[in-house]
């Protein structure tokens, strides 16, 4: 730690990192102070930097300066890509930081959005340093495994709906680490997989970003030049740590930290349960007569179709939406690229196309039980969900009733 001069800086946790002819100043913030937004107004204000940079991907950093881009989101496009589940996700971490909000009467981020605010007023150079939070989830969600992703999950939406207060242990806790962990809560500390991909991984990406941003020595404005970095305290060490010691070259480390584990090219499961439908329905066929088949056709269908209309039933789907849940059902489990969720969803969004009001209310409504059905844009996602478990479900259910039929 180095004692600052006259740039705001006073009494905040900061490091400053000397390498390659670049002076970084990395302020430790809190995303819930008012302090944190006084000094970083403070310390730009100074004139003492060249550029900024912030702990913000591209994707938060237009949720957070623009109110309004949830209005112009595609969602039959999110759907179609697959996309479902991560808009959720962002979903979740809105609401929580809406309760943050509310609570504390601070905007979360508000001083990362004074930072770029401030900048781009100044006209300095601004670079989003943090890794997309979508990759962030994906990582985490490939080193959890199917049990962790559900606890994880689980706990993300409960987050929606429970609108219950910080106390002030969790509220401290929140001022010294970061957004993303105290939105997934305990469950974060508790796993080491999810806390390095959320907290120590983002530490080395972001330290390679500021190098990575950093100006050629022939088009530097001074020497040192001056780098301002507001990040949230929990990174301060460990971004401090990579930026001083890591050797890699950073556009390798960074492709490294973004690189997703590619899904089999082998779809296993769908071989399998096609394997063991088809082989079931012919063993029926050859053992029982065209009735024991047809019936054992029957009960696939009736188990897989009724629990997936089901499910689309409870999310308050349309009957036509219903009807395409229960078609795809019993289908979409055989193939690796579909889902019923997503087929049942993409005709609820177009029999009852969101609205502009929608997407605005949406923050608001998701933080309720009424609102997630009255919101036409959370209802398309509680009938992908919904859906998608009333199948899988289903599949279980009608599986195993068919083994059954088949050994007994």
């Amino acid at each position: 730690m180095t004692e600052p001069r006259n740039d705001g800086l006073h009494g905040q946790p900061h490091a400053i990192v000397e390498r390659d002819g670049v002076r970084y100043t990395l302020l430790g913030t809190a995303h819930v102070s008012r302090a944190s937004v006084d000094a970083v107004r403070a310390a730009i204000a100074s004139d003492r930097f060249h550029a900024v940079a912030i702990e913000l991907d591209p994707a938060r950093m237009q949720a957070l300066t623009q109110p309004d881009a949830l209005a112009r989101m595609d969602l039959v496009k999110v759907l179609r890509e697959g996309k479902a589940a991560l808009f959720a996700a962002h979903l979740a971490l809105a609401a929580y930081q809406r309760r943050l909000a509310e609570q504390l009467g601070v905007e979360p981020g508000a001083e990362l959005k004074a930072a770029a605010q401030d900048a781009q007023a100044r006209g300095l150079p601004l670079h989003l340093i943090d890794r997309d939070v979508g990759l962030t989830f994906k990582r985490a969600s490939q080193r959890l495994g199917w049990w962790g992703r559900a606890k994880l999950g689980g706990g993300l939406f409960a987050g929606m709906f429970f609108d219950e207060e910080l106390g002030e242990q969790e509220i401290e806790k929140l001022k010294e680490g970061d957004m993303l962990e105290a939105a997934f809560g305990e469950f974060a500390a508790d796993t080491p997989a999810l806390y390095d991909t959320v907290i120590a991984e983002r530490d080395r990406y972001m330290g390679a970003r500021l190098r990575e941003s950093a100006p050629s020595p022939v088009d530097r404005e001074a020497d040192p030049y001056e780098v301002l970095a507001v990040v949230g305290a929990g990174h301060l060490q460990g971004l401090a740590r990579h930026l001083r010691e890591d050797a890699d070259p950073p556009a390798e480390v960074r492709a490294g930290l973004e690189s997703v584990k590619p899904k089999s090219s082998v779809p296993w499961f769908t071989l399998f349960l096609a394997t063991f439908l088809l082989g079931g329905f012919a063993w029926g066929f050859w053992r029982g007569g065209f009735d024991v088949g047809t019936e054992l056709m029957l009960q696939w269908v009736l188990v897989t179709g009724g629990l997936g209309a089901i499910g689309c039933a409870v999310a308050g789907g349309h009957p036509l939406s219903i009807l395409a849940a229960f078609v795809a059902s019993p289908l979409t489990p055989l193939h690796p690229a579909l889902a019923s969720g997503t087929v049942s969803a993409l005709v609820e969004a177009s029999l009852r196309k969101p609205t502009y009001a929608d997407f605005m209310a949406l923050r608001d409504d998701a933080q309720s039980y009424r609102g997630w059905w009255r919101n036409r844009v959370s209802r398309v996602l509680l009938n992908f969900f919904l859906t998608s478990l009333g199948t899988a479900i289903g599949v279980w259910t009608g599986g195993l009733r068919m083994l059954g039929k088949l050994i007994g």
